[in-house]
């Protein structure tokens, strides 16, 4: 997930920790779709419903599936526990969720954090302000305790949301980030970092499986791998350097021909975000080649072709990651079918993709904190 801040192996354990995500529609601002979502919300009510395996540290929670490229899981924060869905973001360090004290529209429809509710909560000095690719919060942070299924994090540094914009409509309350602690915008020490340097977690990795087929199988499973949801082996990539989820990559190809990162390139795996993100004169091109029509702001492409277009591959450190059109293609609410590359609004150099969800969905992922590198293979 992107954001700006403005602020004054294997060899795991058993005990691996899993937490479901939901995969979830970025809502539009169009009235027909919030109605939508509405009935939709009405229709398949949440509930949390934990499930632990006999003799290990597993909680699986149920997922719902409002249709696109989003995945939330449940936390809860305080004590007695409050409980909040929130975006698990490789893009970013910090965890933030909706306060009482917030004042803008958009919070009236999130839950909102209870301060006074909470026995273990305990209020800090220090105000921050995020400015996200497509919203913008500020709010003040605290500190308090945090349950990610089994996993307990006591004294947590959070933020609180005061104001907000930008996530109109967006079915989940706030986001809770797993990248380094260099790009926490509190200063504090990050949740994934917590979790080892209290004990909770015996290998510090982490893990996500994005379902596609099975919309209510998705999981981050934290302290360890579960082979189950990949098949052949993990191909691990060393990252460009500890401190950020950031890979090089070789070349992006279609029909044995380099169409962009010709001479390598960077990519950023990003769990935060739904597409796959590249330079604007790079993604065009690549538009142009699967012969895709402009439509407001996305291109479709015929759903009857979807055989007979070509398989993208992402060459990363000598491996090749194919991503078929089947994949990289999405389906709308009229059942038309659009492709999933975007134009990465900020200017990078060198060349930068994003690897978002259509990417994850494909390729299991293990982010191995231990030794500074990205795992990757084949989902089931």
């Amino acid at each position: 997930m992107k954001w700006l801040v403005l602020l004054g192996l294997v060899t795991f354990s058993e005990c691996i920790v899993k937490i479901p995500l939901t995969r979830v529609k970025i809502m539009r601002k169009t009235r027909s779709e919030k109605h939508m979502l509405n009935n939709f919300l009405k229709e398949h009510a949440y509930r949390l419903n934990l499930t632990s395996s006999p003799g290990s540290n597993m909680a699986t929670h149920p997922l719902r599936n409002i249709q696109d490229m989003l995945y939330v899981g449940n936390i809860t924060i305080g004590t007695p526990p409050q409980e909040f869905q929130v975006v698990f973001d490789t893009g970013s360090s910090d965890l933030w969720v909706p306060s009482v004290f917030c004042t803008s529209p958009t919070c009236s429809s999130h839950v909102l954090f209870r301060h006074l509710e909470s026995s273990t909560f305990r209020p800090k000095n220090k105000t921050f302000i995020v400015e996200y690719s497509s919203g913008r919060m500020k709010g003040v942070v605290a500190r308090d305790t945090v349950r990610i299924g089994d996993l307990v994090i006591t004294d947590q540094e959070f933020g609180l949301s005061m104001a907000q914009s930008g996530f109109e409509g967006m079915p989940f309350d706030g986001v809770l980030g797993l990248n380094y602690p260099k790009f926490s915008f509190t200063g504090g020490i990050p949740i994934f970092d917590n979790l080892k340097n209290q004990g909770a977690i015996s290998e510090p990795v982490f893990a996500f499986y994005l379902s596609k087929s099975k919309p209510e199988s998705s999981v981050v499973m934290f302290g360890g791998v579960d082979k189950s949801y990949y098949q052949g082996v993990l191909h691990w990539v060393p990252l460009i350097q500890a401190g950020n989820w950031r890979v090089h990559m070789d070349c992006i190809s279609m029909n044995r021909r380099v169409i962009s990162c010709s001479g390598g390139c960077e990519a950023l795996v990003d769990t935060g975000r739904s597409l796959i993100q590249g330079p604007r004169r790079l993604v065009n091109n690549i538009l142009r080649l699967i012969g895709t029509m402009p439509r407001g702001s996305k291109h479709y492409v015929s759903c009857f072709a979807l055989n007979t277009l070509p398989s993208i591959i992402f060459t990363i450190n000598g491996f090749n990651y194919p991503l078929p059109a089947q994949a990289y293609t999405i389906k709308d609410s009229s059942g038309n079918c659009y492709t999933s590359f975007k134009e990465n609004p900020a200017s990078t150099s060198p060349e930068t993709w994003i690897l978002g969800d259509v990417f994850l969905r494909q390729y299991f992922s293990v982010y191995d904190r231990g030794n500074d590198r990205i795992g990757l293979a084949q989902a089931v």
